[in-house]
């Protein structure tokens, strides 16, 4: 008790500030306390956060970077006449970092990745007003690592004399620590600009990756600061002057045969005519007459050049014979939001197992963490790019006023289809209202244009559905206006507990009697999935009723995994897929892509590796739609014209990024970031520079997906279209 009372005693004092400390320790602790500050939260946000290797050599100038902004507090603390007014200030500084790393902490363990403080700012009302009760769930579940993170704060109101001494040091200690922090920073950057990641410190900055590998502060000034100048231009690719600059490829118009007649004399005397099997000339490429040589040679910004030579380089996919497949038919397109293949089942899900099994079959469908939870996937489903960090902003919200005309809005418009799209979730958030009209649709979504006889959280995929569907059948029974119609759903969000989950809560007997032996996540994952399931089951009626199944086409993939399920620390993931892994293992991404068409007779199996950003040009493809393959970071899966064994710039790639690099899928075989290590396919032998290609080109999908959005290429090269 006598040890209590003192400290009860001395921390009244600090508050009331009845005492100085003058001792050396004490003016030590006012000279390190900021710096140590920031070195112990980058350091405890890192190794408290799952799947990141902490001992790496991003520590160095992490720390580097930490002292010197650390010490740069101090200076400016001191520098305040006012004690108190510096004690303020001190005490804001402190407590505003213990929100920061909070957020960010809470943010990479639930979402899986750090926010840029622009994206942080301009998405926060939006998370409070729609997500107010996962917030508070995220919150509770990790308590006792917000109280790690708190002990600054409490250390600093304990001893707050003693760090904001009533006594300033003189001018000559605030210069010999300037001297410190430049030298902290010029050692820090020497590291970030030079080191194995210099890239994502200049022109590759993402904001999620730099956090990893600079810091959270650093990030930070790096967004503002390239907010502010711009990042700087992307180096030129080397170039070879006795190569040329771009790749040539035959330019075929039309698929035509070859026909030869030979004349055999046999040994009789008797003539006989041979005509051998038609030889077929290769299909036509997906390309459209851009001229990136004119384009190259009439710029000279070395960004814009640089671009050029990379798109121009690209070997585009060729036409297939699903070309055209379902040219002329309806669609209707949707990601589903958090969906996992383990929700198809024949009995509990007839539905969806019949979309599944009955048309194309993608065995090899992976749907990678993007780390930009729902509006990447949503991103990579809806444009066939990489999404990622732009700036402080993320992809989707980056392209909203960027010209974007493979958007399957504008490409089935300009086909006289009706292009509606729905989301059962607010109207502005992600800033839908903006990036959904930008690829061309007309988009409704709560709060305009939806209204469901319910209002819960989540809302219900099944009221959408019947809310929504029976307007553009209608219209093409009655007028014959065709339709592409898109969907986001939501019921299948998390959090997935009988009392956080409407829809969970709506289907639990359902799912509880499916599924007896599970846990209670497992089973509230599955009962929020029957309403997706409810709402298909709609759609499959009205279609089939007004007997127009055949005339239509159903595309859906999903925004991400169900990362959500493992929200109370228990990663139940495991348990819903029988497969013991985790957020770095290639096998937690592999997901389902459906494309069925009533006109299927019978199921196409496609075993390519395949992703995501796949979907659109698959889609253009199979629609008939010319479009030009090598500008879109995905490509149609459909097409053959690779060889698997060997490096190319269209062959199967499907990117798993994770949080040591990224991981990848290739028709050879897969490779593994972790270990750094590839695997190849049995029967398969590649060459010594394999990997290293494929690395490269990984980095350059990145890289050029970003690049597209930020510098409006789509208009640079397509604008007069």
């Amino acid at each position: 008790m006598g040890k209590l009372k003192e400290l009860l005693v001395l921390f009244l004092n600090n508050l009331t500030f009845k005492k100085d400390r003058r001792s050396a320790p004490a003016r030590a602790l006012s000279v390190l306390f900021f710096p140590l500050l920031f070195v112990y939260y980058e350091f405890v946000i890192l190794a408290m956060s799952k799947d990141i290797k902490f001992f790496s050599l991003s520590l160095i100038p992490i720390a580097f970077f930490s002292l010197a902004f650390g010490l740069l507090i101090f200076v400016i603390a001191d520098a305040i006449p006012n004690r108190i007014v510096s004690r303020v200030f001190g005490g804001f500084i402190v407590v505003a970092s213990f929100v920061l790393y909070g957020i960010e902490y809470c943010c990479m363990d639930f979402y899986g990745m750090y926010f840029g403080i622009g994206y942080m700012s301009t998405m926060t009302g939006q998370v409070v007003g729609e997500f107010s009760n996962v917030i508070l769930e995220v919150v509770s579940t990790r308590i006792p690592q917000i109280i790690v993170l708190f002990v600054p704060v409490f250390i600093y109101f304990l001893f707050i004399l003693r760090i904001v001494n009533r006594m300033r040091f003189k001018h000559n200690m605030w210069i010999l620590a300037g001297v410190v922090v430049l030298v902290c920073q010029f050692v820090g950057f020497g590291f970030a600009r030079f080191g194995e990641d210099k890239n994502f410190y200049t022109y590759d900055y993402d904001s999620n990756i730099a956090m990893q590998k600079f810091g959270v502060i650093t990030s930070f000034r790096l967004e503002g600061e390239y907010k502010l100048f711009g990042k700087p231009e992307l180096p030129l690719p080397t170039i070879n002057p006795d190569e040329p600059l771009f790749t040539t490829f035959a330019e075929i118009t039309e698929e035509t045969t070859v026909e030869t007649t030979t004349i055999v004399v046999l040994e009789n005397g008797e003539e006989i005519i041979v005509t051998p099997s038609p030889t077929p000339t290769p299909y036509p490429y997906n390309v459209t007459d851009i001229d990136f040589q004119s384009l190259y040679e009439n710029t000279s910004n070395t960004t814009i050049q640089g671009m050029h030579l990379y798109f121009g380089n690209i070997m585009p996919t060729q036409q297939n014979e699903y070309t055209g497949m379902f040219e002329g038919k309806n669609l209707i397109v949707i990601t589903a939001e958090a969906f996992s293949p383990y929700v198809i089942d024949k009995d509990f899900t007839p539905t969806l197992y019949k979309l599944a099994n009955e048309g194309f079959v993608f065995s090899n469908y992976y749907q990678p963490n993007w780390h930009l939870s729902t509006t990447g996937g949503e991103y990579a489903c809806m444009t066939g790019q990489v999404p990622q960090w732009i700036g402080s902003s993320n992809s989707f919200t980056a392209s909203e006023y960027k010209y974007m005309p493979y958007g399957l809005g504008w490409q089935f418009g300009a086909l006289g289809y009706s292009t509606p799209a729905w989301h059962n979730g607010a109207y502005t958030y992600y800033n839908r209202d903006k990036t959904h009209a930008n690829l061309g649709y007309d988009f409704s979504a709560i709060g305009h244009g939806l209204n469901l006889p319910t209002n819960t959280w989540p809302a219900s995929d099944k009221e959408m559905f019947e809310a929504t569907v029976d307007s553009y059948i209608d219209e093409y029974v009655n007028n014959g206006t065709k339709f592409h119609a898109y969907y986001m759903t939501v019921s299948g969000h998390c959090n997935y507990s009988w009392g956080a989950n409407a829809m969970s809560k709506r289907n639990k007997d359902a799912a509880i009697a499916a599924f007896p032996d599970s846990s209670t996540a497992v089973q509230a994952y599955m009962a929020c999935n029957l309403e997706l399931e409810y709402g298909l089951e709609y759609l499959m009626q009205r279609l089939e009723e007004e007997g127009i199944a055949e005339d239509t086409v159903i595309v859906m993939a999903q925004d991400h995994y169900p990362y959500g399920i493992s929200n109370d620390g228990v990663d139940h993931y495991d348990e819903l897929s029988g497969i013991d892994d985790n957020e770095q293992s290639i096998s937690r991404y592999l997901n389902t892509l459906i494309i069925w068409s009533g006109s299927m007779e019978e199921p196409i199996y496609v075993d390519t590796p395949c992703s995501s950003i796949d979907i659109v040009p698959t889609i253009l493809n199979l629609f008939g739609i010319p479009y030009d393959s090598r500008l879109f970071a995905g490509r149609d899966i459909l097409a053959t014209n690779y060889i698997a064994s060997e490096f190319s710039t269209n062959m199967p790639l499907v990117i798993l990024p994770m949080n040591a690099g990224n991981s990848w899928i290739t028709a050879a075989g897969v490779y593994e970031c972790k270990s750094k290590t590839f695997t190849p396919y049995p029967g398969i032998v590649v060459n010594d520079t394999y990997v290293d290609d494929v690395n490269d080109y990984v980095s350059n999908k990145w890289r050029y997906s970003g690049l597209l959005i930020s510098n409006d290429y789509f208009k640079i090269v397509m604008g007069d279209d």
